[in-house]
């Protein structure tokens, strides 16, 4: 089994850490974690992948150790694109397969439509396009985005007393077993006086300014063409309703679809059924 090796990378606008598993001649996947997750999101699957797969997962802008974008911008939901091709370019990957879960999965299948040229396989863990927004939402989401950032005064940011208080309230917030939490927020905190903060940048936090609508994520999901393989948790999360992505399943062509007994970090959780799944599929492809 492959240990786990620590990279960095240096985006043209900001730096990256990562790490990395398995032998760099094998098929590569660039892996992208969900929000407020970092890269430490994959240590219990990647092990299970790495006979098959060269896998590096990033931790995205703003979340575990990587760079925070810089004061007075945004995180706009569009940039994880570039920052994801970025990420490959600064690894030298011309063509490669992308493993999401949530957010990174929202990330990697709206890309996998727009590069089919760079993508070659698509796994998604719990997501198929990003979050979405009614039309007459438009402006009071814009408005509470522009007074939390204009109009507020920052929040202190929470004091942990040890890692251990992290992970529990990191547990109870998130779905998470304690076990996954703990593998999580070693990579998400810092030291801070009088303990330990959040390593992510409290900006991810704030409202987003602007969501698609559901008819413009289905519009890109009808143009996915890269071999897709979708695993979902059951039963499915609030924010993840069955109807939903039922409907968006329906609109991509060959996707392959397996529903896992588990809670939103099943990948964490319980990582076997999930690697089963993936080089199952795989091996069928």
């Amino acid at each position: 089994m492959s240990a786990v090796r620590e990279l960095s990378l240096e985006l043209p606008h900001l730096r990256l850490a990562a790490q990395a598993w398995g032998d760099p001649q094998l098929p590569r996947l660039l892996a992208l974690h969900g929000w407020l997750d970092n890269a430490a999101s994959f240590d219990r699957l990647a092990p299970l992948l790495c006979e098959h797969f060269h896998i590096v997962a990033i931790d995205l802008p703003g979340h575990g150790r990587s760079g925070h974008r810089p004061p007075g911008t945004w995180y706009h939901y569009v940039d994880y694109l570039g920052d994801t091709l970025a990420a490959a370019d600064a690894l030298g990957w011309t063509r490669f397969g992308l493993l999401g879960h949530s957010l990174g999965g929202t990330v990697a299948s709206m890309l996998a439509a727009a590069c089919p040229q760079r993508i070659e396989r698509l796994f998604l863990i719990e997501a198929l396009g990003p979050l979405t927004a009614a039309v007459d939402q438009t402006l009071t989401l814009l408005q509470r985005a522009i007074s939390q950032r204009h109009g507020l005064p920052a929040k202190a940011l929470r004091v942990f007393a040890s890692a251990a208080e992290a992970a529990r309230t990191r547990a109870q917030a998130g779905d998470l077993s304690l076990e996954a939490a703990q593998i999580m927020v070693a990579r998400g905190i810092k030291p801070a006086s009088g303990g330990f903060v959040w390593s992510s940048d409290p900006r991810l936090t704030l409202t987003s300014p602007q969501r698609y609508i559901e008819a413009q994520v289905l519009a890109v999901l009808d143009e996915l063409r890269v071999p897709t393989q979708l695993i979902l948790a059951q039963p499915a999360p609030p924010f993840l309703p069955e109807a939903l992505i039922n409907a968006r399943i329906a609109r991509v062509p060959d996707i392959d679809v397996v529903r896992i007994a588990g809670h939103h970090h099943l990948h964490l959780d319980d990582p076997q059924p999930v690697a089963a799944a993936m080089l199952a599929y795989y091996a069928r492809r």
